[in-house]
């Protein structure tokens, strides 16, 4: 469990170039120590595409004019773009007595969580990671340990333009069909969304009311 005296901090950073949040998650995470807050970034991308690690270029069919951008995270290609929700999680492990099957685990459990109060029923699937309603996925996740820390995080389909998807082969998979929160409940917003599930992860990180600080809308992470 986290050290109680330390809060855990969630930003909302609102719309944001990806490349940018990238660079400072990795800063944030080169320069933390045992003492630092751990933080949760919730986040909107204008359109890009992601390539992880083990990317395979083959699964870009026809990215357009969307750019494609190689990242450290782990799985393979995934597309963010205005109405989805990012959330990054930047957690010392260790201090958190977690490893990362056990975030993984949080992070998908805290999906379905949130999901279930707007009526959507989803689930985990054992071979591939995130979140999916009969078949189709509406949330994909990717993390990155360094130093015993993490960051990147999950994507949430709620209320966006999906064409960008058939671009591409969504996480390695031909031909998965993907979702998203519009199609099941047309009436929940993206922030709100926001405020439930970082609530949600940070119950499920140890964490309480009374050490979670929420800085000013679209405060620049330090």
């Amino acid at each position: 469990m986290p050290d109680c005296s330390t809060p855990l901090i969630v930003r909302d950073l609102g719309l944001q170039p990806y490349e940018s949040v990238w660079e400072a998650m990795k800063a944030f995470t080169a320069e933390r120590d045992r003492t630092a807050a751990d933080e949760l970034w919730c986040v909107q991308h204008p359109p890009v595409y992601t390539q992880g690690q083990a990317g395979k270029a083959e699964h870009i069919l026809a990215p357009g004019d969307i750019p494609v951008v190689q990242v450290d995270r782990g799985g393979q290609v995934t597309y963010h773009g205005p109405g989805q929700l990012v959330i990054y999680l930047m957690i010392d492990l260790p201090r958190a007595g977690l490893g990362v099957r056990q975030l993984v685990d949080i992070i998908e459990q805290s999906l379905v969580a949130v999901l279930a109060r707007h009526g959507i029923a989803s689930a985990p699937r054992p071979d591939a990671p995130g979140v999916y309603v009969d078949g189709a996925k509406i949330a994909s996740l990717g993390l990155r340990v360094r130093r015993g820390c993490s960051f990147h995080g999950l994507a949430l389909n709620v209320d966006m333009d999906m064409e960008p998807f058939s671009r591409i082969n969504p996480c390695g998979f031909s031909g998965l069909p993907m979702c998203q929160v519009r199609d099941f409940s047309a009436t929940v917003a993206l922030q709100e969304l926001s405020e439930q599930l970082s609530d949600t992860l940070a119950r499920a990180l140890g964490y309480d009311d009374s050490n979670i600080h929420r800085p000013a809308v679209h405060e620049t992470a330090s």
